[in-house]
């Protein structure tokens, strides 16, 4: 493998550890989140775990420009370990099943990025994101971010008529970050503290009827992935909208207690 390819998550979260001094606000917040959440009790461990996940997100999205380059239609599998933390049956109907349309319920946590590019080689992706300000960045990200059979949402559009068409034309995985703030949705329990939570995945699972799997992506090594989840969830219309949400934000929160120094501790979850 290439060296800067082998190298590319080092290099970019050693970049951030030396930026890590000058981020006080975020540096506080991070440890403030870990501390909160009970993650650890400890100030000194939570300090650690705060700068590996800012450190982290770098490394992430530097290695995630060469995954193209190093993980092919070919090799895919060798780079991706499903037998460790995930449920059989949710492997089973994220890679194995593509005549089944689903929906990917994740968090700012893991490789959400190199995972969505693999993912793609086996079934079609629908990403919600929200569009940069600046128009440099956008255009940049869109030449390089999540690049594949890849259908990019601008999550201030909403589900548009066409795009539930192709979601269920393609047998798509619709792919939603659950953790990102809303000063709408309903208040529940994220990590063990309140917090406004969205309610897109739970009313697209009632009123379509299609599984969710609830998860992350984790690293474990360069261009190595882990798939870490239990079973595959299905709601009814008729269940209670706010129980379920609720089990999604619980499962959400075991996959991170389990990696928490991938988790993205910085940002403002909580307000």
């Amino acid at each position: 493998m290439n060296w800067l390819y082998y190298h590319a998550y080092d290099l970019g979260a050693g970049f951030a550890a030396l930026l890590w001094p000058f981020f006080g606000r975020r540096r506080r917040l991070a440890v403030d989140n870990v501390l909160k959440c009970g993650i650890t009790a400890d100030p000194q461990d939570a300090g650690r775990i705060a700068k590996q996940s800012w450190c982290h997100l770098a490394g992430h999205i530097m290695e995630a420009l060469f995954v193209p380059k190093v993980i092919t239609r070919e090799n895919w599998r060798e780079h991706l370990d499903v037998e460790t933390d995930a449920s059989p049956a949710a492997v089973k109907l994220l890679l194995e099943s593509p005549e089944t349309p689903i929906i990917l319920a994740s968090s700012h946590h893991g490789v959400w990025e190199a995972a969505t590019n693999m993912i793609s080689f086996v079934r079609p992706m629908i990403a919600i994101s929200r569009v940069m300000n600046n128009k440099y960045v956008q255009k940049w990200l869109q030449k390089h971010h999540f690049r594949g059979n890849i259908t990019v949402i601008n999550k201030n559009h909403g589900f548009t008529p066409d795009i539930m068409a192709q979601w269920k034309r393609d047998c798509a995985a619709m792919t939603i970050l659950m953790d990102q703030y809303t000063s709408g949705g309903l208040q529940l329990e994220f990590l063990g503290r309140p917090a406004k939570t969205f309610t897109s995945v739970t009313r697209l699972a009632m009123r379509y009827g299609y599984p969710i799997v609830v998860g992350s992506f984790v690293r474990i090594a360069p261009y190595k992935y882990r798939l870490v989840g239990g079973d595959p969830l299905s709601f009814a219309k008729d269940d209670d909208k706010a129980a379920a949400t609720q089990l999604l934000n619980d499962r959400l929160g075991e996959a991170i207690r389990k990696y928490p120094e991938q988790y993205l501790w910085a940002h403002r979850r909580w307000r």
